[in-house]
């Protein structure tokens, strides 16, 4: 349902091809006890999309995770709450940065 040439593609290529814990991303490295973190490479994806589609509340890109089909294919149907994602703003802000102006560098 996602054409070839939608955009999406271009987010999902240029974060696969990230290495998110040279970036220093929080939870690149998973803990071996407890519940799983969501993948940064994920969040980072939804960021990314956010960004380009002008959708910068947490609970904004929450409810699109729900009702997108393109999300829904960036992320693989991954519908995290606002919570997760607004956390995930505050604990990687400087790597945020790093990747926006690779993402720049990289169009």
């Amino acid at each position: 349902m996602v054409s070839n040439d939608n955009p999406v593609r271009v987010i999902d290529v240029f974060v696969d091809s990230l290495d998110c814990k040279s970036m220093r991303f929080r939870y690149s490295i998973p803990k071996v006890v407890g519940r799983k973190p969501y993948n940064p490479a994920d969040m980072l994806k939804l960021y990314i999309y956010g960004y380009f589609n002008a959708i910068r509340s947490s609970r904004k890109l929450e409810t699109e995770c729900k009702r997108n089909i393109e999300l829904m294919w960036l992320l693989n149907e991954l519908k995290p709450d606002y919570r997760s994602i607004a956390d995930f703003r505050k604990d990687n802000i400087t790597a945020l940065k790093q990747v926006y102006n690779h993402f720049s560098m990289f169009l």
